[in-house]
């Protein structure tokens, strides 16, 4: 019962108001179980921090933990009016993460292996990059700004959030299928540096940019019939543009390749 260890030996609200007081936590109440709840932004990074000092209820705010030793999540807030941001620790896991952020949701930087635990939809940017990713699963369904999932060891993204209003970046990852991406991408989509053989699974619609650059494709197979931005195919190993985009409203990058014709 680790949870309970964490938090026995806060009893009273008067340890619980020298511990808000000594992090500079001013406008907060404390409810009858211990949790405490703060209107205005709660900021608890560089700090070298091994677990978060407080049971938090809800951040009438922006709350901050980020770049300190964290190994576990266990205290946080459950309900985070502006952005949650967890980055530069130590973190396995994302159980006892909010799981209603009106904000960015920002957890790159750790050592991840999944997003279980993380919130069901974010309102603004969720990043993920830079952790141990093997699987997407427990990634919010929708997220209102961009998602990154790069620079991990992702070789699915079966898990990975349906609804993007902003950018999908998926680049750097050992990714063979683009099976579970976004239908919808309202910003630019990014998939370079994997080992796509095909662009089979690819988001229908793209509100940007379409990057599928360095990788093993040897066609075009599945991407969007429609352009908004550049499209970049280059450094692979197409010999014809066989499935490419019919409309693409910038420019057509396909150098770099083995084509025989156009």
């Amino acid at each position: 019962m680790r949870h309970v260890k964490i938090y026995e030996s806060f009893q009273t609200k008067d340890e619980i108001s020298k511990i808000c007081k000594k992090y500079n936590i001013e406008d907060y109440i404390i409810s009858s179980d211990g949790l405490v709840d703060v209107v205005g932004n709660v900021d608890l990074k560089d700090l070298e921090l091994t677990k978060l000092p407080l049971k938090f209820g809800k951040i009438d705010g922006a709350f901050y933990c980020d770049r300190n030793k964290l190994t576990s999540l266990e205290g946080a807030p459950q309900t985070v009016t502006g952005s949650f941001i967890c980055r530069t620790n130590m973190l396995t896991s994302l159980e006892g993460a909010p799981q209603t952020v009106t904000g960015s949701f920002i957890c790159d930087f750790n050592r991840l292996i999944s997003l279980k635990g993380a919130p069901e939809s974010v309102g603004g940017n969720f990043y993920s990059d830079n952790n141990e990713l093997i699987t997407l699963e427990g990634a919010p369904k929708s997220v209102g700004g961009d998602f990154h999932c790069d620079r991990n060891q992702l070789i699915s993204l079966k898990g990975a959030p349906q609804t993007v209003t902003g950018s999908f970046i998926c680049r750097v990852n050992l990714l063979t299928s683009l099976e579970g991406a976004p239908e919808s991408v309202g910003g630019n989509f990014n998939c370079n540096n994997n080992q796509l053989t095909s662009l089979e699974g690819a988001p229908k619609s793209v509100g940007g940019a379409y990057s599928c650059s360095h990788n093993k494709l040897t066609t075009l197979e599945g991407a969007p019939e429609s352009i908004t931005g550049n499209f970049y195919c280059n450094y692979n190993q197409l010999t014809s543009l066989e499935g490419a985009p019919e409309s693409v409203a910038d420019v057509f990058y396909c150098d770099r390749n083995q084509l025989t014709s156009l």
